[in-house]
């Protein structure tokens, strides 16, 4: 049987996360960086067990990642998960460099074919599911759906020994507009991969002026490409945005992304598929390519 580890370092998706490792046909741990009340919650989340290992006060978990890792080494899984959470995906990056597991984004599912991992994977922002084939150990950003309903029965807990924490420079800072605006702004434009390159946000620019609004992104945009700064990606796993305007270009709708804007007062998409998924969530519409549209409304904003 496949063994899988789970990282944790929050409640979000626990038992959905649990799930997932289960279509491997795998026997699931969940390595707990966190309070007790956290490791209890993943023992109710349907693993066979739970390791846990408490933070001292005040140190970050991301701080025990060697220890971490040096333990999912010894056990030596196939299979390790994490959600898109920061702290856990530095887990993840830790015991994935240890263990020497490829690291796939995205996974909605995974099962084992012989000695194989098949994955299937979100791509072009959810508008297209990929399947991957994985020959050796797997590391897993997971993106799965709701957790399923609560286990019967609780997994044992064992404290996990984390030696000494790392020493970590914990810096805050006020995030500039540069970068982070668009979690407040009251209007935000957002780009998809409809837009061709990155020197076509020059196109966008003067849409922002008039409108006075913010730059946003799909997760491909930000992750994949790195046409704009990450800290601007909205969907399930980026920025979750209240704005009273939203202006979607080129962007499919892909349920990842429209999570992050169902607070959105007004929905605006610009798309060249009629049928295109963003559409049954926005107010307004305008099939059309973004190229023509966006010089069309500055021109109109202008008068």
């Amino acid at each position: 049987m496949t063994a899988a580890w789970i990282l944790v370092t929050d409640a979000d998706r626990l038992a959905a996360c649990v799930a997932l490792a289960r279509g491997a046909g795998a026997s699931v741990t969940c390595a707990v960086v966190g309070p007790r009340e956290l490791a209890d919650l993943a023992a109710a989340a349907g693993p066979d067990e739970v390791r846990w290992l408490e933070p001292a006060a005040e140190v970050p978990a991301e701080a025990y990642a060697a220890p971490l890792a040096a333990a999912v080494a010894a056990a030596g899984p196939q299979l390790l998960v994490s959600t898109s959470a920061p702290a856990s995906r530095v887990l993840l990056g830790a015991a994935a460099a240890r263990l020497g597991a490829a690291l796939v984004p995205g996974v909605l599912a995974v099962r084992a074919d012989g000695e194989v991992l098949v994955v299937d994977r979100a791509a072009l922002d959810g508008a297209v599911v990929e399947t991957l084939a994985v020959t050796g150990p797997l590391a897993a950003i997971a993106d799965p759906g709701d957790d399923p309903e609560p286990s019967a029965s609780t997994a044992p807990v064992t404290v996990l020994d984390g030696g000494a924490p790392a020493a970590l420079r914990v810096e805050q800072r006020q995030a500039g507009a540069a970068t982070s605006g668009v979690r407040d702004a009251a209007r935000v434009v957002s780009v998809g991969r409809g837009l061709k390159a990155k020197a076509d946000l020059d196109v966008i620019a003067p849409l922002l002026d008039a409108l006075g609004a913010e730059l946003g992104c799909t997760m491909p945009v930000a992750d994949d490409l790195g046409w704009v700064a990450k800290e601007r990606y909205v969907g399930r796993s980026g920025q979750h945005i209240a704005p009273r305007l939203y202006l979607a270009l080129g962007i499919s709708g892909a349920p990842q992304h429209l999570e992050g804007v169902r607070d959105a007062r007004v929905v605006v998409a610009v798309n060249t598929d009629p049928q295109a998924p963003i559409f049954s969530a926005a107010d307004y519409g305008i099939v059309g390519d973004l190229y023509d549209v966006v010089p069309a409304l500055v021109d109109a904003l202008h008068r």
